[in-house]
């Protein structure tokens, strides 16, 4: 069958093979049948194949002008081609509608139209084979129905018994005591559960310049696996290089799932007695998800006066200023020489740079090696303290997970749902006994949750010198408050650092 796959060659006979899967296993055979289908009809026909749309995690629910393989031929972005070649009706898709559409465009654009064991290309035109491609749409759109509601009913009965359905949440993992069996448990994944306890920790500690995006930005450079990719290949897939964004690490921080709430809608789950089901120990507290969700909700509201740091690797950008007009240096890169730090002001026509000239000109390496240098012999043995939030000793957060279980009942009631006799007196049941232990709570001793600072045991030097990469130790510049301010000698017209400084009240290494 291999001579079946060739080039385009204008025979009229120039087919694309359709190939499409739901779920793509280890021990599915499904790709290598669909395979040996295709290839049976195009010769059946005389025809070869010249490519192949192969969908592979792709439900059959979706518009086959959509997918990401076959769409592309279907839109013409492709080439050249006459027509299409699928192994069965239901791997063009599983839609009465998008079937017949699919089927329609390939015979008003006079292309063909095959599927495995039926004789020769679909003529819609014929009402005979109209009908007989509609019924089989319409099995394979009856037997989408029949898993979609088989998968609700499941769905369901899992949430009712406490159990999960859907792919664990990021930082987490399921745990099956039978291969592809039921899960049985739920736990912390311990790099994942570090990953995102990391993000969290450095966000709380320095919201003012550690963000979403600059952590999406560090993962990414790193090359940390996205939580999508992560998810793939904690189940025996490959990677895809996907890449973190700022909005979807923002929802992993806010999601209460992280607290290891079984999750359905964006909302915990409720048990019997009106709390949240508990799967197991979560990535952080209430009082942690709490401080997250003030932190982040600031974001909208612009810091005044706080500057936008760079992602791109140079170490003084956003530190190093002009020594004329004191605006900040930019990187200028071109082909024939080294990167270098240069004031554009003057260039841009800004007024308070009307007399910076000359501009500052030196090049990225020399500045940086500078102020390394000066860096790790005036900081490089001070101690490395840690800022991490503490959250007390467990009274708060109780406290808080009491409060936000009355919230919810209390707005569930507001919408309607405690309408009914039984439920209205099960509501206060409920209600008064969480007031009573809130009480309770509120007059027991606690300790406050706070930022505290704590020894890591490594110097500014080991910190320095075990950061990956340049912008980890733009960083450690920015959380040292290092400036610099460049000026000139007029008589060589070289650059010189004027002035650097740290932290001024801090001794070093603090």
């Amino acid at each position: 069958m291999d001579v079946a796959e060739t080039a385009w060659d204008g025979c009229g006979k120039c087919l694309v093979g359709v190939r499409r899967l739901s779920r793509m296993k280890a021990a599915t055979t499904s790709p290598e049948r669909q395979r040996q289908d295709v290839l049976t009809a195009a010769v059946s026909i005389g025809g070869h194949i010249i490519g192949w749309a192969d969908d592979w995690e792709v439900s059959g629910a979706t518009d086959p002008v959509t997918r990401p393989r076959l769409g592309p031929w279907l839109r013409d972005e492709m080439g050249s081609y006459d027509g299409l070649v699928a192994a069965a009706v239901d791997r063009l898709g599983r839609n009465v509608v998008d079937c017949l559409n699919t089927g329609y465009k390939m015979r008003d654009e006079g292309k063909l139209l095959l599927t495995h064991g039926h004789d020769g290309p679909w003529n819609l035109d014929d009402p005979a084979d109209e009908n007989r491609f509609t019924i089989e749409a319409w099995g394979a759109q009856m037997e989408l129905r029949s898993i979609q509601r088989r998968n609700r009913d499941a769905t369901v009965k899992a949430r009712t018994a406490g159990r999960p359905k859907h792919q664990p949440s990021y930082g987490f993992r399921y745990v099956r005591k039978v291969m592809n069996g039921r899960v049985d448990s739920v736990e912390l994944h311990p790099h994942a559960a570090f990953v995102i306890r990391n993000v969290a920790q450095r966000i709380l500690a320095d919201p003012m310049n550690v963000t979403p995006s600059s952590e999406a930005a560090r993962w990414n450079r790193i090359g940390e696996l996205a939580p999508a990719d992560h998810t793939d290949v904690m189940y025996g897939k490959p990677a895809r290089g996907r890449r973190w964004y700022p909005t979807s690490l923002k929802n992993i921080l806010l999601s209460e799932a992280a607290l290891g709430y079984l999750m359905h809608r964006g909302k915990p789950v409720i048990d019997q007695e009106g709390n949240p089901v508990r799967l197991c120990e979560g990535l952080w507290d209430r009082m942690t998800h709490d401080a997250l969700k003030k932190v982040l909700a600031a974001r909208g509201v612009p810091f005044k006066g706080k500057p936008r740091h760079s992602n791109h690797p140079y170490l003084l950008t956003g530190i190093a200023v002009c020594g004329n007009c004191h605006s900040g240096l930019y990187t200028q890169m071109s082909a024939d020489v080294p990167p270098r730090y240069v004031c554009t002001a003057r260039n841009k026509g800004w007024p308070s740079a009307a007399r910076c000239r000359p501009a500052p000109l030196v090049r990225v390496h020399l500045l940086d090696e500078a102020v390394e240098r000066w860096f790790l012999r005036t900081y490089g043995d001070g101690a490395i303290y840690e800022t991490v939030y503490d959250p007390g000793n467990g009274v708060a957060e109780r406290i808080a997970e009491v409060q936000a279980t009355r919230e919810r009942l209390r707005a569930d009631r507001e919408a309607g749902l405690y309408d009914a006799s039984d439920d209205q007196a099960w509501f206060r049941e409920r209600y008064a006994a969480l007031g009573k232990e809130l009480a309770a709570l509120k007059a027991m001793p606690h300790i406050s949750p706070g930022m505290v600072s704590k020894p890591t045991g490594e110097t500014v030097r080991d910190k320095w010198r075990k950061a990956p990469d340049v912008q980890a130790r733009k960083e450690i510049l920015l959380d040292f408050g290092v400036r610099l301010t460049l000026f000139n000698t007029a008589s060589s017209r070289r650059w010189v650092i004027g002035r650097i400084h740290g932290p001024e009240a801090a001794p070093p290494g603090a």
